[in-house]
């Protein structure tokens, strides 16, 4: 764990460190994906599914496939060395960006007397 704690940046060392950062779900999760790779490496392709967006990745995770919840849908997320360290939830996006149209005839109050021709 030493060794994984030097990869990382300090507030994740820090939070790692601490016991309460081992809560049931994350424990759960990390069996879950141990259990995933193993049957990876007999030939089966597991999925794990999961709402922990606040785990973050460490070096045993890495070529797992994880399901990541964002609010309406979970999203396949192949696990790559690169993304050590950082959270789940970074690569699950749960809010899209808003694109708003021009506005059409009554749209405001100013527009209700415009003519149409």
């Amino acid at each position: 764990m030493d060794e994984i704690l030097d990869l990382l940046p300090s507030r994740r060392r820090r939070s790692l460190s601490r016991q309460e950062f081992w809560t049931p779900r994350r424990k759960k999760l990390l069996e879950d994906i141990r259990r995933a790779m193993e049957a990876n490496e007999r030939g089966e392709k597991i999925v794990v599914r999961t709402h922990v967006r606040d785990m973050p990745i460490l070096p045993e995770m890495v070529g797992a496939t994880v399901a990541i919840y964002n609010g309406r849908e979970y999203l396949e997320i192949e696990i790559q060395p690169q993304m050590i360290g950082h959270l789940l939830g970074e690569f699950s996006p749960s809010t899209k960006v808003v694109r708003h149209g021009a506005p059409g005839i009554g749209a405001t109050r100013s527009s209700l007397y415009v003519p149409l021709k």
